[in-house]
Protein backbone atom coordinates (compact mmCIF):
# COMPACT_ATOMS: atom_id res chain seq x y z
CA UNK A 1 0.00 0.00 0.00
CA UNK A 2 1.53 3.35 -0.99
CA UNK A 3 2.37 5.59 1.95
CA UNK A 4 2.23 9.37 1.50
CA UNK A 5 4.43 11.63 3.64
CA UNK A 6 4.12 15.40 3.98
CA UNK A 7 6.30 18.04 5.61
CA UNK A 8 4.69 21.44 6.26
CA UNK A 9 5.54 23.93 9.01
CA UNK A 10 3.09 23.86 11.94
CA UNK A 11 2.80 27.65 11.87
CA UNK A 12 3.65 30.64 9.70
CA UNK A 13 3.17 34.40 9.72
CA UNK A 14 0.39 35.80 7.54
CA UNK A 15 1.84 36.42 4.07
CA UNK A 16 4.89 34.22 4.67
CA UNK A 17 5.93 31.90 1.85
CA UNK A 18 6.57 28.36 3.09
CA UNK A 19 7.73 25.12 1.50
CA UNK A 20 5.60 21.99 1.19
CA UNK A 21 7.54 18.73 0.76
CA UNK A 22 5.79 15.51 -0.23
CA UNK A 23 6.66 11.99 -1.21
CA UNK A 24 4.76 8.76 -1.65
CA UNK A 25 6.16 5.23 -1.53
CA UNK A 26 5.03 3.82 -4.88
CA UNK A 27 6.69 1.53 -7.45
CA UNK A 28 5.34 3.56 -10.41
CA UNK A 29 5.16 0.56 -12.76
CA UNK A 30 5.38 1.99 -16.30
CA UNK A 31 3.91 -0.99 -18.14
CA UNK A 32 7.11 -1.45 -20.16
CA UNK A 33 8.65 -4.25 -18.08
CA UNK A 34 7.92 -7.97 -18.23
CA UNK A 35 7.61 -10.48 -15.40
CA UNK A 36 9.75 -13.64 -15.08
CA UNK A 37 7.43 -15.45 -17.54
CA UNK A 38 7.81 -12.72 -20.17
CA UNK A 39 4.32 -11.29 -19.68
CA UNK A 40 3.96 -7.49 -19.57
CA UNK A 41 3.50 -6.02 -16.09
CA UNK A 42 0.47 -3.70 -16.29
CA UNK A 43 1.00 0.04 -15.92
CA UNK A 44 0.16 1.34 -12.45
CA UNK A 45 1.38 4.86 -11.70
CA UNK A 46 0.39 7.93 -9.75
CA UNK A 47 -0.97 10.03 -12.62
CA UNK A 48 -2.21 13.14 -10.79
CA UNK A 49 -1.31 15.10 -7.67
CA UNK A 50 -3.60 17.78 -6.18
CA UNK A 51 -3.03 20.06 -3.18
CA UNK A 52 -5.81 22.06 -1.54
CA UNK A 53 -5.59 24.75 1.14
CA UNK A 54 -8.85 24.96 3.12
CA UNK A 55 -10.63 23.20 0.26
CA UNK A 56 -9.33 25.48 -2.52
CA UNK A 57 -7.00 23.93 -5.11
CA UNK A 58 -3.62 25.69 -4.92
CA UNK A 59 -1.32 23.29 -6.80
CA UNK A 60 -1.72 20.31 -9.12
CA UNK A 61 0.44 18.20 -11.41
CA UNK A 62 -0.31 15.57 -14.06
CA UNK A 63 2.30 12.83 -14.16
CA UNK A 64 3.21 10.29 -16.85
CA UNK A 65 5.08 6.99 -16.91
CA UNK A 66 8.50 8.71 -16.88
CA UNK A 67 8.10 9.82 -13.22
CA UNK A 68 10.43 7.88 -10.92
CA UNK A 69 9.39 5.41 -8.26
CA UNK A 70 8.64 6.99 -4.86
CA UNK A 71 8.09 10.45 -6.39
CA UNK A 72 9.18 13.48 -4.35
CA UNK A 73 7.61 16.89 -4.91
CA UNK A 74 8.40 20.26 -3.36
CA UNK A 75 6.55 23.54 -3.92
CA UNK A 76 5.82 26.82 -2.14
CA UNK A 77 2.60 28.33 -0.79
CA UNK A 78 1.72 31.62 0.88
CA UNK A 79 0.23 31.52 4.38
CA UNK A 80 -3.16 33.22 4.15
CA UNK A 81 -5.18 31.73 7.01
CA UNK A 82 -5.11 28.91 9.53
CA UNK A 83 -6.52 25.65 8.27
CA UNK A 84 -5.76 22.39 6.55
CA UNK A 85 -3.51 21.61 3.63
CA UNK A 86 -4.54 18.36 1.95
CA UNK A 87 -2.72 16.40 -0.72
CA UNK A 88 -4.15 13.66 -2.92
CA UNK A 89 -2.28 11.27 -5.20
CA UNK A 90 -4.47 9.66 -7.90
CA UNK A 91 -3.41 6.24 -9.20
CA UNK A 92 -4.32 4.47 -12.44
CA UNK A 93 -7.52 2.55 -11.79
CA UNK A 94 -9.01 5.29 -9.61
CA UNK A 95 -7.45 4.67 -6.19
CA UNK A 96 -6.65 7.87 -4.28
CA UNK A 97 -4.14 8.26 -1.44
CA UNK A 98 -4.42 11.32 0.81
CA UNK A 99 -2.52 13.11 3.54
CA UNK A 100 -3.26 16.37 5.31
CA UNK A 101 -1.74 18.65 7.88
CA UNK A 102 -2.97 21.70 9.78
CA UNK A 103 -1.18 25.02 9.69
CA UNK A 104 -1.65 27.92 12.11
CA UNK A 105 -1.27 31.38 10.61
CA UNK A 106 -0.39 34.14 13.06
Amino acid sequence: MPTPRVKIPASAAKGEVFEVKTTIDHDMESGQRKDKDGKPIPRKIINRFVCTYNGKEVFSADWAAAISANPYLSFFLTATESGTIEMKWHEDGGQVFAASQAITVN
